[in-house]
């Protein structure tokens, strides 16, 4: 998952451009250190890693075997980070053809049959369930355009989370009193200068009673 962060902001660590690219380093599991190319496309700029390496800490005894969506998927850094520490299957959705054209390439760099890419825009795609429930979500959208008021709603109202599941979201930190669906409990949250991050879990079907 990556961030299209406004104009006026510093872009994220771990962003360095080259000749109209920018470069990820996957920061642990199968693909530690490994460096991927994606293209500068939309402003795009992969989570930094101490955001990364935060929230995979808190997923460390849930991501072995799990079935995982990114969305807004950017360069890829979230859905690939889970890959290599462990998921049995992540699925990327981007809207943007050089973007999922550099998923795919990269998924094929790194000789993984795991991962599903879709180049379809991210509403278009949740509005249209065609599979079982997913064990964690990465949504990372662009800021400041109303995205999660439309996309949460969507989430929870479809078949892509089941009791039990982590949905993990980032935000601008100016954002408070974010509204989530009946039932969805924070289980840990974290502000780092511009951006919010936050995991979900789904309650188990015993807390909804």
């Amino acid at each position: 998952m990556a961030k299209r962060r406004p104009p006026q902001r510093t872009p994220a660590p771990g962003a360095a451009k080259a000749g109209g690219q920018g470069e990820l380093r996957i920061i642990g599991g199968d693909w530690r250190s490994r460096k991927l190319r994606f293209p500068d496309a939309g402003g795009v700029r992969p989570s930094p890693a101490r955001t990364r390496e935060t929230l995979f800490n808190w997923l460390n005894f849930h991501l072995a075997g799990s079935d995982c969506l990114d969305l807004f998927a950017g360069s890829g850094a979230l859905g690939l980070e889970a890959l290599s520490r462990g998921a049995a299957k992540a699925t990327l959705v981007d809207h943007t053809p050089p973007l999922a054209t550099a998923l795919r390439d990269n998924l094929r760099l790194l000789k993984s049959e795991n991962g599903e890419v879709v180049c379809q825009d991210v509403e278009g795609y949740l509005r249209s369930p065609n599979r079982p429930p997913f064990d964690i979500i990465f949504m990372d959208p662009p800021f400041r355009q109303g995205w999660l008021a439309r996309l949460l709603p969507l989430i929870a109202g479809g078949p892509w989370v089941k009791p039990g599941s982590w949905v993990y979201v980032e935000h601008e930190s100016e954002l408070t009193g974010l509204s989530v669906p009946e039932g969805w409990q924070l289980h840990r949250q974290k502000t780092a200068g511009q951006v919010t991050y936050n995991l979900y879990r789904v309650a188990p079907e015993a807390d909804q009673d």
